[in-house]
């Protein structure tokens, strides 16, 4: 039985290794040309892009590499050399968004596996066998789209691979059909470089052009200014209703431009989700326990499972953002005896160890700290917080660099964190 995908946002060499680390399958990420996440200040050399590449395939793990920006005519010449650069660096797959780009691919490098990304709003079997007919290998299907309308494209094109989005930011637009961002800041979504003005506070104004009245709109409180805010995507709630269709072969996180914890606790707790289903296991609360963890908007299951109609709690209208259930204090060097301080930091506080699933940590306790285990997870208090350098610190902070010695060797790009001091609650009902 073949296993669904689990694919993870590689924003930068270090958060493609830690996906890869925490569990993915595959990573998507890009050299900043005609991607869309040039705002990220160019995620990758083609250095950087070959090294992750060379990493991936070490692992058995695949990359596919994102050319879905829009391009204009004055950069189809730039486009072309493009696209046979980033195929000589022998990626796994191509992500496009365009028809014409899509051809163009499929012309210069016939052999190269072709994505068709979301911007496409692929949502039915018609516009699905288009992209099938020209060579599309895989659709990356409109975050609109329904569990029931995949189910009939999978059953009329068995042979095209079906991707959906399960977690992360969602557009306040048609899957990313937004022009908000070009009107006030000249930034143009489609081409990568999105400002996310949605996620801007508005003040709503009333105004009379033949008297050139023109007065601030009172709001009440609670009902908020953040018109335009989604809340994030959240199914790991929603798993087993997903692979239980049969219809999904990939399950995509999106967040190229988030944190490498991001990039690591995304990638954990899908990776159990999915792993548990095969056994038949469905522990929702330890999903959502680490995701949880992550700063957020708000979580909602959108629409794959319900209709658009059906959903009235999509938006933050209140907030943009929000601390999750717990801060990093730490990020494990990868030699894996050391770390750099992400938070406050003070000897003997209880740091929660977050390594990669299957990592085997030594309980210890010696001069420097020591490690424990209470309800499944391992924990571990510095007695000292000694630099590399030798100097002994009473505290350290986000802003220093140096780093801090470990009471015993780490997997490589493990976290550590506490709880946040803002409470969240309970888990989201997604």
């Amino acid at each position: 039985m073949r296993q669904v995908e689990l694919l993870s946002p590689a924003g930068t060499l270090e958060k493609l290794k830690i996906a890869i680390d925490f569990g993915a399958d595959a990573v998507y990420g890009g050299v900043s040309h005609f991607s869309l996440r040039i705002r990220a200040g160019k995620e990758f050399s083609f250095e950087e892009f070959a090294e992750g590449i060379e990493y991936a395939h070490t692992r058995g793990k695949k990359v596919y590499a994102t050319i879905n920006g829009f391009p204009f005519n004055s950069q189809l010449n730039l486009l072309k050399k493009h696209i046979l650069k980033m195929a000589e660096l022998k990626p796994d797959a191509f992500i496009v968004a365009t028809p014409g780009v899509l051809k163009l691919c499929h012309e210069l490098v016939p052999d190269m596996p072709l994505h068709l990304s979301t911007q496409a709003n692929v949502m039915n079997v018609l516009d699905a066998k288009v992209y099938y007919d020209m060579g599309a290998t895989r659709i990356i299907t409109a975050r609109e789209i329904s569990l029931r309308d995949l189910v009939e494209i999978k059953k009329e094109l068995p042979d095209l691979e079906l991707e959906v989005f399960v977690h992360g930011s969602m557009c306040f637009a048609y899957s990313g059909r937004c022009l908000i961002s070009t009107l006030q800041s000249g930034r143009v979504p489609n081409r990568g470089s999105c400002a996310n003005d949605c996620r801007f506070p508005y003040e709503m104004y009333a105004a009379n052009p033949e008297t050139g009245t023109l007065f601030r709109l009172e709001e009440d409180e609670g009902i908020g200014t953040y018109i335009m805010n989604s809340k994030d995507l959240n199914l790991a709630s929603h798993i087993k209703e997903i692979l239980d269709t049969g219809a999904v072969d990939s399950i995509k996180v999106e967040g190229r431009t988030k944190t490498s914890y991001y990039a690591a606790v995304t990638a954990k707790a899908y990776r159990m989700a999915i792993d548990d289903y095969y056994k038949g296991i469905n522990d929702v609360e330890k999903y959502q326990y680490e995701l949880n963890s992550l700063q957020n908007r708000g979580y909602t299951d959108a629409y794959l499972i319900s209709r658009p109609f059906e959903k009235h709690d999509t938006q933050s209208l209140d907030f943009t953002m929000q601390l999750g259930t717990h801060q990093v204090s730490g990020q494990v060097s990868e030699e894996g005896t050391h770390f750099l301080c992400k938070y406050k930091t003070l000897p003997n506080d209880e740091l929660e160890i977050v390594a990669p699933l299957g990592s085997h940590i030594e309980i210890v306790d010696n001069e420097i700290g020591m490690t424990y285990e209470r309800d499944g997870k391992v924990y571990m208090k510095l007695k000292q917080l000694l630099a590399e350098n030798r100097k002994v610190w009473d505290e350290v902070h986000s802003g220093n660099v140096n780093p801090i010695t470990l009471p015993l060797k780490l997997p490589p790009h493990t976290f550590l964190r506490i709880p946040s001091h803002t409470d969240m609650g309970t888990y989201p009902k997604v």
